[in-house]
């Protein structure tokens, strides 16, 4: 089921390679596991996506694809496992990614910087400016705990999708083994 799934909503390995900007990279996309779907590869571009997806800015699915190219996992699956991060998701994690900085660095006893949309003048064109002057504010903490945050994520996630997937399997075996009962 999970390998239907994903075939269903990603694209296929020759309708990527019909863009022109992905036939510079030709050689590079060129390996099997950045296109299959086994257990492997898709946990693997989960947790590829997962780990990039906190990345600040608009460079978060340029990572995941290059990194999937370098650990050789499901490129797609990677690209799209950023979209966690969202405007309604973003935030709250980033707080927790500064929680988690200031107690590995212990200084957790300050409050954390509050973020300004912007909006009290009606001028929604400075909230991308706000947004990284707000990080700047969170300082060493912040990317301390940032990086944890990532690196948990990404493990968390790589072997849900490992279990997952076998449980998945199993499941199937079960059934496949009780209709051959109930045929003979």
């Amino acid at each position: 089921m999970p390998r239907k799934l994903f075939k269903k909503y990603l694209p296929n390995h020759e309708r990527i390679q019909a863009y022109r900007v992905v036939r510079w990279f030709g050689p590079w996309l060129g390996h099997h596991n950045l296109w299959h779907l086994h257990r492997r590869s898709v946990a693997g571009g989960v947790a590829v996506g997962a780990f990039t997806g906190l990345i600040p800015g608009p460079l978060q699915m340029i990572s995941a694809a290059l990194l999937s190219i370098v650990f050789r996992v499901n490129l797609p699956v990677a690209v799209m496992t950023t979209f966690y991060t969202n405007p309604f998701t973003i935030i709250p994690l980033y707080v927790v990614a500064y929680k988690i900085g200031g107690l590995v660095t212990g200084h957790h006893g300050g409050p954390m910087p509050k973020f300004d949309l912007g909006s009290e003048n009606g001028n929604w064109l400075t909230l991308g400016g706000n947004f990284i002057h707000w990080i700047e504010t969170l300082g060493h903490d912040f990317f301390i705990g940032l990086f944890i945050l990532a690196c948990g994520l990404a493990l968390i996630s790589y072997f849900a999708v490992r279990g997952l997937w076998r449980l998945n399997i199993l499941i199937q075996w079960r059934q496949r083994s009780k209709q051959r009962l109930l045929s003979h």
